[in-house]
């Protein structure tokens, strides 16, 4: 009762592998009689012989984890992978940081706290990166006594 022969011309004609087949226990014999392809089609008209059907991998657990991760769960300094700068970019740190102090810059000199010149020179000196940040900037300016009013917000 070998029926290898059967299981190869049905998974050629049905174009999957040999262990992809599945044949109807109740009717081996019908099976062992089919000898030519013709045969094996008409068998797998009947449903005699079948494709299995083909297992799928689930991404549910991979959908809730992305879920998750859009709440903030997960991303701890032990889930981080890359170097530092592949989380914080430099570019981008250097940004955010240029940015805030031209923009209190600006808003010093729009309120008249500070000169044209001076507005100029720590332009210039915030971008040759002379302050850590913002509240830097200020603490050079009030030790330089160049800051007329009163800084409404840092």
């Amino acid at each position: 009762m070998n029926i290898k022969a059967q299981i190869r011309m049905a998974s050629e004609l049905l174009g999957v592998g040999e262990n992809s087949i599945w044949v109807n226990p109740n009717y081996t014999d019908e099976v062992l009689m089919a000898i030519s392809r013709e045969d094996i089609r008409s068998l797998i008209k009947d449903g005699i012989i079948k494709k299995r059907p083909k297992k799928g991998i689930s991404s549910f657990r991979a959908k809730k984890k992305i879920l998750e991760k859009k709440k903030g769960r997960h991303r701890g300094v032990g889930s981080r992978k890359g170097k530092k700068n592949a989380i914080n970019n430099k570019k981008k740190l250097w940004i955010n940081k240029i940015r805030s102090q031209r923009e209190l810059l600006k808003q010093l000199r729009k309120e008249k706290n500070i000169d044209k010149s001076t507005y100029r020179k720590y332009y210039l000196l915030s971008k040759g990166n002379s302050f850590k940040n913002k509240k830097d900037l200020i603490r050079v300016l009030k030790e330089n006594k160049l800051i007329k009013g009163k800084i409404i917000e840092v």
